[in-house]
């Protein structure tokens, strides 16, 4: 469970959280976290949220964001607003750490997807890039589906592969959650 500077380390994508306030001290207005990148981290999936706004600035260090094809740097002092629907991705492609604070609104259940995909990292349960095999990415997206979309392939298809896949998770062994990492 989320918490007030509960720490999360995703060793697959070098990428530390801190939560500065969780859904539940904020009513689920808003989740905030400080982040920070350690040099190289990936770059995730390309991917957007259907329903929350997110809000960045940076703090130190330089942000690299993928955003309408384009390449966006953003340095120490620079924010970022990223609108509900809007695909993009973050990562640090510099030798330096880079801190951000991470303001995603409204909060949902995005404690609860940041820390599943950290304890699947952490199991080495995904690969290098920190993305689960296909079952249970199929577990993932349709639980999340209200909070994180991957951009490809479009919505629509993933919802019909992935229908048809989590018969077959399931009977694998998988969960869409992990009281362990989630508890």
């Amino acid at each position: 469970m989320a918490f007030k500077n509960k720490q999360l380390s995703n060793p697959k994508t070098k990428q530390d959280i801190r939560f500065l306030q969780t859904a539940k001290d904020t009513d689920g207005k808003l989740l905030e976290m400080e982040v920070t990148y350690h040099s190289y981290s990936k770059e995730p999936a390309a991917h957007y949220h259907p329903s929350q706004v997110e809000d960045f600035t940076v703090l130190s260090g330089q942000l690299t964001v993928r955003m309408d094809e384009k390449i966006h740097l953003l340095n120490s002092g620079d924010t970022l607003h990223i609108g509900a629907n809007k695909t993009h991705t973050m990562w640090n492609n510099t030798t330096e750490k880079t801190v951000v604070n991470w303001k995603i609104q409204p909060a949902m259940d995005t404690e609860n997807f940041l820390e599943t995909a950290t304890g699947l990292a952490i199991d080495g349960k995904t690969n290098e890039n920190g993305m689960p095999d296909i079952l249970q990415l199929a577990l993932l997206a349709n639980k999340y589906s209200g909070i994180f979309r991957l951009s490809k392939p479009p919505f629509a298809i993933q919802k019909i592969v992935f229908f048809v896949l989590i018969p077959f998770a399931y009977l694998f062994g998988y969960k869409a959650t992990y009281n362990k990492y989630i508890d």
